[in-house]
């Protein structure tokens, strides 16, 4: 993905002075990056939010109309992000996946990146730019002293058919707007580059 679009900035004013991630480094403080997460956050959590069961009745027909409404990534396995090194892949064939953080100062945890692939197996063992963006968001919170609990989790049960598999994927990025996919990156303004 050479000619994807280059991140944004979190800040106009951050200096940008050594080489991490691949890109700048950029001098992002922990209540700068603090503030980030909890935009992140305040967007996604009622996303996370189970349905009160009073409120069911009322959205019943949007719910049969879109059933992505009640969709939880959260109910799927969890695994660490160096799943592509074991030897027995966990996930074959087509599949979406979804990136998460868990922030200790968090109620919910932040969806930071979806995707999806044909070959759940091989996906991560090669060049990916949300590998780049992890490795500098984690590196970022490590020179903040925050916490970082980094996760990808599979969801098999997703068309075959690549475009009908893409829709899907796009549709999930419009409701949850992750901040690393390059559809909401300026929304976010998020400041962790790619090689």
């Amino acid at each position: 993905m050479a000619d994807a679009p280059r991140q944004g900035d979190l800040f106009a004013d951050a200096s940008q002075t050594g080489a991490a991630g691949g890109g700048a480094e950029l001098a992002i403080t922990a209540p700068q990056l603090r503030r980030w997460q909890q935009r992140v956050h305040a967007f996604q959590a009622p996303l996370f939010a189970p349905t009160p069961p009073d409120a069911l009745q009322g959205a019943f027909f949007e719910a049969a109309q879109d059933p992505l409404a009640s969709f939880d990534p959260l109910q799927l396995k969890p695994l660490p992000l160096s799943f592509w090194r074991w030897p027995e892949g966990p996930h074959q064939g087509a599949a979406l996946y979804f990136v998460m953080d868990r922030p200790a100062d968090l109620a919910q945890p932040l969806l930071l990146y979806i995707g999806e692939t044909i070959a759940a197996d091989r996906r991560w063992k090669g060049e990916h730019d949300c590998k780049a963006y992890l490795a500098a968001y984690q590196e970022a919170c490590m020179a903040c002293g925050l916490r970082c609990s980094t996760s990808i989790r599979f969801w098999g049960d997703v068309p075959r058919a690549t475009r009908a598999r893409r829709q899907l994927e796009q549709t999930l990025i419009r409701r949850w707007q992750p901040p690393f996919n390059k559809e909401t990156r300026e929304r976010w303004a998020t400041p962790f580059h790619a090689a």
